[in-house]
């Protein structure tokens, strides 16, 4: 099975790494900014507008897992905004300076920033932060999550007709996707599973659904309008090495509900077992796939 949840308690919940990557006095050089000191101009459109781009993946043992991935997405995503960045050589020197600062004793999360910069003119704004693994996500992993099932209030084909919503990047813009997190916690919920208004299901504001039907792995096409997920092809590879076969089909939540397993899979959170979906508690059964396992050898913990 896969590696155990913790991760070492030595860091306190507002421990921080923040690392530079471009803008400034200093140009395009990757350098420690004190955590407790401001880094972002006040009308820097990230965060007066969302207007920017991210990524956030897990160090393990003071190693990043799957930059590389990672780095492919954010350049997708910067693209599609219309922005340039760092080259992925400028990344991965701050990556690594910002993973060596936090050090191998626990796990982390370490999220890329990627802004249009100042509303007055000015370079982009690109920078690194490192942060623990928050014990919502420990929990989820060991534990499960209940989820409630949302309308996104788009149609599956919506991405292909309507591209300048940008469904397929992962932008800065999150307020809804946070919204509909606090609307299912003030329900008792943990996470959410979107559907679309024609009934498919997509993907949680944070994460990739897969189930487990029939001894196979089935997870939403891009096409639907959802964001590639960098966990799920991290571990199809290892699947396949297994001999487990990792396919993209449409889905809707009827499949779901009669699914062997559901989880939701993240780059930090990695696997969550859905173990109810509103109001219908789901298989608990072993579904005969180490989806855990998995997932946690595609990111270097087993």
């Amino acid at each position: 099975m896969g590696a155990a949840a913790e991760t070492g308690t030595d860091r306190t919940d507002d421990a921080r790494v923040v690392v530079l990557v471009a803008g400034g006095p200093e140009g395009p050089r990757p350098r420690v900014h004190p955590s407790d000191q401001p880094l972002l101009l006040a009308d820097d459109l990230a965060a007066v507008r969302g207007d920017g781009c991210f990524e956030t993946l897990l160090v393990v043992g003071g190693r990043p897992a799957k930059p590389e991935r990672h780095l492919a997405r954010l350049a997708r995503s910067a693209a599609s905004l219309g922005l340039t960045g760092p080259s992925p050589e400028q990344w991965l020197a701050g990556i690594d300076l910002a993973a060596r600062r936090w050090g191998p004793d626990s796990e982390a999360m370490l999220r890329l920033v990627l802004s249009r910069g100042p509303e007055r003119g000015g370079r982009e704004t690109a920078y690194i932060t490192v942060a623990p693994v928050s014990g919502v996500a420990l929990r989820a992993r060991a534990d499960g999550i209940a989820v409630t099932a949302l309308g996104r209030g788009y149609a599956s084909d919506v991405a292909a007709s309507a591209p300048w919503l940008l469904l397929g990047s992962k932008t800065l813009s999150y307020a809804a996707n946070m919204a509909a997190l606090r609307h299912a916690a003030a329900a008792g919920f943990d996470d959410v599973i979107y559907l679309s208004s024609d009934g498919e299901v997509l993907e949680g504001p944070r994460s990739t659904v897969v189930i487990a039907r029939g001894g196979e792995l089935v997870s939403p096409p891009a096409e639907v309008g959802i964001l590639e997920g960098t966990t799920l092809a991290a571990m199809a590879e290892i699947a396949g090495a297994e001999g487990v076969r990792v396919r993209r089909e449409r889905l809707l939540l009827t499949d779901l509900l009669a699914a062997d397993a559901v989880w939701l899979l993240s780059s930090v959170t990695l696997c969550a077992r859905v173990r109810r979906v509103d109001d219908v508690t789901l298989s608990t059964g072993d579904p005969g796939i180490d989806v855990v396992g998995m997932v946690d050898r595609a990111v270097g913990r087993g």
